[in-house]
């Protein structure tokens, strides 16, 4: 056993251990104690629980999408941003519900507090600070860690969930600090143990704003930015009524030309444009001098000035992450309107992080060469603390799953946003840092946020992360959603004068013929709600006007029951569509490719499709062809070759 020959000062002994809190080590802890094992977390400082080092906020555009998965599966990201937002707000509204995202502002010394006492109040989990520095391994297969003081922790299963915190140092200008994000320590021992075990080893970099102070912003020259008037929660056990509260706003600004040829007569002094900086960037979070110089025609860039907490007087700077010196941050960040006199409270700054290359991954996000060893969030090549979580939570069912002798947890990418982040993830070789995004998932409009509990709860209750008293009011809601939209479309209206009369009141078109409600439904510029006048066996329990005083579950929901009624209506078409493609997406995932085949054998694979598919040993035909560098054709290939050899295998009667 790798390590295990020295003398341990401690040695104790649990179900899982799981290496780093912050989101995804979190998710991760939680859900493995939550289904019975014995967990720890470990985590470098206390103060790094659920941190959010870079932007304030949880959700956004796909981003909502995987905190209400998290949620529908029994995960806490969305309860603890109910807890603690200070601003939320529904994003794409103007476009179709499949894009719709909610996002909201975290006060993040709250969001960090209430997520460490839900922690250190769940059964079977101890949280721990302790730097982990060892992996032990007997073979293959992990038998827990040694922290760098050198107690053992023992263990059957193992989640890495280190966040940008192995090897990592914070740079801006020609200063460099070995230290994880926020000055805390990093942890510069596990990454050589990986290695030494024969995990492949790279570096990515991401980067965050400065942040500034309140006192020195002149607001009346930028544009304010309101949260919404009703609040959406992220967690389908709370109502909008329930997490009502006050809301900070938020500040809309821009940059300038003068911005811009400041960051362009210093960019040989910036260590991204150097080459200092070795870690690849993300793409579609680019830092401010990435903006310049690779969209030069562009005169602003969009810079959102948003509160920190309720509680501080910090603002942090969304759009202008930069490594540039100091001096250069403080002449181009006061160019900016309402900043001419500001003051920074904390340096803008890349870091520097190792990771692996999630394609050695399973799809359970078990490693395919060490049993046991599970790796989840920004360690995979991702980015975001909303991927990091859906990935921790996965990880975490899965190694518990693991230990209980149970089959591991797969979502696939028909069934949820988490499923399609992890197949890109082990099935796609990831050159940058992950984002997710809407046009990722294919099946988007049936991978909704709204009905994340009505495709996933039934999951979480299997599982054994949904309590009864949940899975009741969730089985209540989809049979009234169901019956209801059956009873729309039996329910026929006529040409009677008084449904006339209620249409041209509407602008919409007279009947001809009989109608069911739910084909008047269907029209624009009509709805549920709008056409409960002609609605006369409308259950009563589906009113608004039921007494206030009714304190049933449903009464508090019924604006969720009602939107779901709406959107399968107004979209059966497109969502019919679309259940047909994921029928076909189906038939190629049941397509199994045998454990020990070998591809050099297949006559006519290109030479670069046996490398991929040698590397990434893919369980189906489907997540064949997805691996970048295998084409249609070889793919139609790999078919026959299967087909022939299912046909020389000798049947059962043979045998």
């Amino acid at each position: 056993m790798v390590g295990m020959s020295e003398k341990a000062y401690i040695t104790e002994e649990y179900d899982v251990v799981v290496v780093g809190a912050g989101h995804a080590g979190c998710e991760a802890a939680l859900a493995s104690a939550r289904l019975g094992c014995s967990t720890i977390l470990f985590t470098v400082s206390m103060d790094s629980v659920a941190m959010m080092p870079c932007n304030p906020n949880i959700g956004g555009s796909s981003k909502g999408h995987l905190v209400k998965e998290i949620d529908a599966l029994g995960g806490e990201m969305g309860k603890n941003i109910d807890k603690t937002f200070i601003q939320s707000k529904m994003l794409n509204v103007s476009k179709g519900p499949a894009v719709h995202s909610l996002r909201a502002q975290a006060d993040k010394v709250e969001y960090t507090k209430q997520m460490r006492m839900t922690l250190q109040r769940t059964e079977n989990l101890t949280l721990r600070q302790a730097e982990v520095s060892e992996l032990l391994f007997e073979g293959n297969v992990i038998r827990g860690v040694k922290t760098y003081s050198g107690a053992t922790y023992l263990a059957k299963a193992v989640v890495l969930c280190t966040g940008t915190y192995l090897k990592a140092r914070c740079i801006y200008g020609d200063v460099v600090n070995h230290t994880g994000p926020n000055g805390l320590a990093a942890a510069n021992h596990l990454s050589d143990s990986m290695a030494e075990a024969g995990i492949y080893i790279r570096r990515f970099k991401t980067g965050t704003p400065a942040r500034l102070d309140r006192k020195t912003i002149d607001f009346s020259k930028m544009q304010e930015q309101t949260g919404d008037e009703r609040i959406v929660p992220f967690s389908f056990t709370n109502t909008s009524e329930e997490i009502d509260r006050p809301q900070i706003s938020c500040w809309l600004t821009y940059t300038n030309e003068t911005t811009h040829d400041i960051i362009r007569e210093n960019i040989d002094r910036s260590p991204l444009f150097s080459g200092f900086i070795e870690g690849t960037g993300p793409r579609y979070c680019p830092s401010i001098e990435d903006k310049v110089m690779k969209f030069p025609d562009k005169t602003r860039h969009q810079l959102f000035i948003e509160p920190e907490g309720e509680f501080t007087d910090e603002m942090y700077m969304g759009g202008m992450s930069s490594s540039m010196p100091e001096d250069v941050q403080y002449r181009m960040i006061r160019t900016v309107a309402g900043l001419e006199h500001v003051s920074i409270v904390r340096n803008a700054y890349a870091i520097e992080y190792d990771c692996i290359d999630a394609t050695n991954l399973q799809a359970s996000l078990e490693f395919k060469n060490y049993d046991g060893l599970f790796s989840a969030g920004q360690i995979n090549g991702s980015s975001g603390y909303e991927e990091a979580g859906a990935q921790g939570l996965m990880a975490g069912i899965n190694a518990a799953r693991k230990v209980l002798g149970k089959d591991p947890l797969i979502l696939d990418r028909s069934d949820a946003y988490i499923g399609v982040l992890i197949d890109d993830l082990v099935t796609k070789e990831t050159k940058e840092p992950y984002r997710m995004m809407t046009s990722r998932a294919e099946y988007r409009l049936l991978l909704r946020q709204d009905n994340a509990d009505l495709r996933l709860t039934e999951i979480g209750h299997e599982i054994g992360l949904i309590d009864e008293e949940r899975y009741a009011h969730f089985t209540e809601k989809r049979k009234l959603i169901e019956d209801e939209v059956a009873r729309l479309s039996s329910t026929m209206v006529g040409g009677a004068a008084h449904v006339q009369a209620f249409l041209e009141e509407h602008d919409s078109t007279p009947l001809k013929t009989a109608v069911s409600l739910a084909e008047l439904i269907r029209r624009p510029e009509l709805s549920y709600e709008a056409i409960a006048p002609l609605d006369t066996e409308r259950p009563a329990r589906m009113s608004n006007n039921v007494d206030s005083d009714d304190a049933s579950w449903i009464k508090k929901h019924l604006s969720e029951v009602v939107e779901q009624i709406n959107i399968t209506i107004k979209y059966e078409g497109y969502i019919d569509r679309q259940m047909q493609q994921v029928e076909h997406f189906k038939k190629l995932e049941k397509r199994k490719i045998p454990e020990d085949i070998d591809y050099e054998a297949v006559s006519n694979l290109r030479k670069e499709a046996r490398q991929k598919l040698s590397q990434i040993r893919p369980v189906s035909i489907g997540q064949a062809s997805r691996i970048s560098g295998v084409s249609p054709a070889d793919i139609s290939v790999l078919m026959i070759y299967l087909t022939t050899l299912s046909a020389e295998q000798p049947s059962e009667d043979q045998t």
